[in-house]
């Protein structure tokens, strides 16, 4: 797989995207950590926290295919650095915070927008365009494993923290790791000497997003991506919540997170990998049929420490190994021109997904005591999604010939 990556150019340009994905997806993906030592210090109902982090469940994806616009148009450098110095800045502020609205300003728009700009759909296209061809499918295996890496790594860091010097003290080591994205940045939209040539039909932007949101494939891959957006936000939310229902001890949940991380970077390489052998939607749709089957055993099996692991490594061999074949489907239909605002868009589907995953289930533990209807609505919308992906059609869309 990574032959294709044998050029140093190619190689450089991959890990620095890989090392920001690592940074503003680890952190991210490790707020769930927090909620409980938030609800306890400021008296703010788990059920207010959730609908912060589930707006920043949407603020993450909504401003991604602006980010990726932005981006096509002038240049990625302003944009990532922007991102991460509002992911830091979200995070420095939260201590300060008393209230869930202040929760919402803070981690609900600035955290989860930076951590958004500085992500898939800048991160892809920027890539991308640095790359010929045949070494897209690997270099996105590699940028996604990268954020992977860093679920893995920056959750027990968290866990640890958190109980070393505080959640408070553990944030704002958050907001340093942010900062320490930059040079990435600066390796990454540095000037190439050799700039690639890419044929893709430029019809402008607006005309390319109205002919995509006639597609039938692309509306089906947003589908899709929305249930996939559903059933990450809700484990990474409530994981911990879950694991504190069953009377383990929170340690379960940071490892489960890392676990899940872990499992991601083999499952993203291996997805990038099949992504230049097989259809990708037939890819997408053995990830999801796979959730159906893995969450029907966890809701059989007695919910131990151990069951908790191995549900964790079975979740992060899909957890956002999605992520690959999605945007090639992508650069298939409409080429790579404007890679960064289409894909964000479908970002935006997955994260309103998102949104449902972590609010509604806040709502449902509130309500109900336990999360059983949200492992259904989980299982029933996976099965959904790996159904829908199979009528998708791969090839280029053809755009006319009149230009912008």
């Amino acid at each position: 797989m990574l032959r294709s990556l044998n050029r140093p150019d190619i190689l450089v340009t991959t890990l620095a995207a890989a090392g920001i994905m690592m940074i503003s997806m680890g952190t991210r993906q490790s707020l769930g950590l927090f909620i409980g030592p938030i609800a306890a210090s400021t008296g703010i109902g788990i059920a207010s926290i959730s609908l912060a982090l589930a707006i920043g469940q949407f603020s993450w994806g909504a401003i991604q295919p602006i980010a990726g616009a932005v981006s096509d148009r002038f240049g990625p450098r302003a944009v990532l650095t922007g991102g991460m110095v509002l992911l830091a800045l979200g995070s420095a502020i939260t201590p300060f915070i008393g209230s869930g609205f202040g929760l919402i300003i803070s981690l609900g728009l600035l955290s989860a927008m930076g951590s958004g700009v500085g992500s898939f759909s800048v991160l892809f296209g920027t890539a991308a365009s640095r790359m010929p061809n045949e070494a897209r499918g690997a270099a996105s295996g590699v940028i996604n494993a990268g954020g992977s890496f860093g679920q893995f790594i920056i959750a027990p860091i968290m866990q640890k923290l958190i109980q070393s010097v505080g959640w408070m003290g553990a944030i704002w080591s958050m907001a340093a790791i942010a900062l320490s994205a930059l040079p990435l940045v600066n390796r990454l939209t540095r000037p190439i000497e050799t700039p690639i040539k890419h044929t893709d039909q430029d019809v402008g932007i607006f005309k390319t997003i109205a002919i995509s949101m006639k597609d039938r494939s692309y509306l089906f891959l947003h589908a899709g991506f929305f249930t996939c957006g559903f059933h990450v936000a809700f484990l990474v939310t409530h994981l911990p919540g879950e694991v504190n229902l069953c009377g383990l001890q929170p340690s379960v949940a940071s490892w489960s997170i890392a676990i899940i991380g872990l499992s991601n970077i083999f499952g993203s390489l291996y997805a990038g990998w099949c992504t230049s052998k097989y259809r990708s939607k037939y890819i997408l749709a053995i990830m999801y049929g796979s959730r159906t089957l893995l969450i029907a055993w966890y809701l059989w099996m007695p919910h131990t420490e151990l069951v908790f692991y191995i549900f964790a490594v079975g979740l992060g061999l899909t957890w956002l190994a999605t992520v690959p074949p999605t945007a090639t489907i992508v650069g298939k239909l409409f080429g790579i021109r404007y890679l960064s605002t289409l894909f964000g868009l479908t970002l935006l589907s997955h994260q309103i997904g998102g949104f449902l995953g972590a609010y509604l289930g806040g709502l449902v533990i509130t309500r109900f005591g336990d999360y059983g209807w949200m492992w259904y609505a989980d299982m029933a919308l996976a099965a959904m999604a790996a159904l829908i992906n199979l009528p998708i059609r791969e090839a280029p869309v053809v755009m006319p010939m009149t230009a912008h």
